[in-house]
């Protein structure tokens, strides 16, 4: 019996739209410390290699210090590695497996896949790579290595590893895609026995493949998107001659990526997804996308936005998934009757308040996108019920930064007090007033913080 581990898609060097600043260097260090922590698997699980399917780098120009701290993570692994070529990382001429420092620093025990000749890993047993030597390629790679490896005396007592990178025909869904990994014939060198696994990179989620039970992708070691399922795992790997393979997941990421869909509508379900919020282990390496619809008063809304200042502090990144999210706010004229505002507040909150319950006009969308006049003026109420609430309040309670703005996609939208400026040639139109009650929703953060 050979037992190895397989794994792939580290994307060393990986960078996230929605992680700013110190959240995105403590992930961009966990994917260098997964490779310490699936090395130390390799050495509990008594694994005689591992090999690493694709996409090791993000890029194939990675920064001096990325390259010199994943060969240096790369040393401890106490075992052979084996590096295939993906097509984040591929062969090509500018390739980083080929470039001065790692070359000169890369551990004696660390090998990169670079042809698809078979490789003798241990007696007995070989892999059989299909390396990227460009991000296009127009053939099957893993199918071509196969069939040349195959293509000779048939060596019975020799167990078989294939190593790819790439989407399997049977789950992609671009049938023109002429790159794809052809299923059904390795399924029938599984059956025949002149292949023993299928060791395959490209999907960042754990999965399982066809029926043969064989052909696998390990997912990445650290989770990259929302959308992946059992990432942040390796696959330790038995196999030998006439034995279906066993394949025994060990995770070993520490990222979460959450998306939350709640119906908001009342206090109460503000105050249910602040519990929800404040209940989730590990913030400072969990990314929270919240989905929100429904409908909410003033005085909630700014709950809201008070929930988002303070839970922002604390998670890698809390952001609205602005696709998903269609949450309005509404206030009557008793509650805005209730904050006991008087002249030019009075008639403000008024205007704005009318702004916020009127239609966009669908010159007023194109121009605004999501952030129409509707939702200029939601947030400008809700911001001046925080800004009352602070100035009038018996004790220390400060408001903050609307958190509505963390999304990465709206980023670019937000008002920078230091560069805004008024036009006088603007119309008093529902944008510009908008707009300037948006600032005066800023200032009340600045103030009341």
């Amino acid at each position: 019996m050979t037992r190895f581990l397989h794994t792939a898609d580290w994307q060393i060097g990986m960078t996230r739209h929605f992680l700013q600043g110190e959240a995105q260097a403590r992930f961009a260090v966990a994917r260098i410390d997964a490779i310490i922590r699936l090395g130390a698997v390799a050495r509990e699980q008594g694994c005689e290699f591992v090999v690493v399917c694709g996409d090791v780098f993000e890029t194939n120009q990675p920064s001096r210090q990325t390259v010199g701290r994943t060969l240096e993570a790369l040393a401890t692994i106490p075992v052979p590695v084996y590096l295939l070529p993906g097509n984040h990382d591929p062969l090509g001429p500018v390739t980083v497996y080929r470039s001065p420092q790692f070359l000169k620093d890369c551990p004696e025990h660390v090998h990169v896949l670079s042809s698809s000749d078979p490789v003798a890993v241990a007696e007995g047993v070989e892999l059989i790579p299909a390396p990227w030597s460009g991000k296009h390629p127009d053939h099957d790679l893993v199918g071509a290595a196969v069939a040349a490896a195959l293509d000779g005396p048939d060596a019975r007592d020799t167990v078989r590893i294939v190593v790819g990178h790439g989407a399997v025909d049977a789950l992609d869904p671009d049938r023109a895609n002429r790159a794809a990994i052809a299923l059904a014939p390795l399924e029938r060198e599984l059956a025949a026995g002149r292949i023993h696994y299928v060791a395959l990179g490209d999907r960042h989620s754990r999965t399982s493949v066809g029926d043969s039970g064989a052909v696998w992708f390990s997912g990445a070691v650290e989770v990259t998107a929302h959308r992946e399922t059992s990432p942040g795992d390796v696959l330790v790997v038995d196999v030998e001659q006439g034995q279906a393979p066993l394949v025994t997941p060990h995770h070993v990421g520490t990222w979460a990526f959450r998306t939350l869909h709640r119906e908001l509508s009342t206090g109460s379900d503000v105050a249910s997804l602040a519990r929800e919020l404040a209940a989730l282990p590990d913030k400072d390496r969990t990314v929270v996308r919240l989905a929100l619809r429904g409908q909410l008063g003033v005085a909630d809304h700014a709950d809201l936005t008070d929930l988002f200042a303070d839970q922002g502090e604390v998670f890698a990144s809390l952001y609205l998934w602005e696709r998903h999210t269609t949450l309005s706010c509404t206030a009557d004229g008793a509650e805005l009757g209730a904050l006991g505002l008087g002249g030019f507040l009075s008639a403000a909150a008024e205007e704005m308040r009318s702004l916020a319950l009127a239609p966009v006009p669908a010159t007023a969308q194109a121009d605004c996108g999501q952030d129409g006049s509707e939702q200029r003026a939601a947030e400008a109420v809700g911001g001046l019920v925080s800004a009352v609430d602070a100035a009038f309040a018996t004790d220390d309670h400060a408001g903050g930064d609307s958190g509505l703005d963390d999304d990465a996609e709206a980023a670019g939208d937000a008002t920078d007090l230091l560069t805004w400026e008024f036009v006088p040639q603007d119309q008093p139109d529902s944008r510009s007033a908008t707009e300037a009650l948006e600032l005066l929703y800023r200032l009340s953060g600045e103030v009341t913080r």
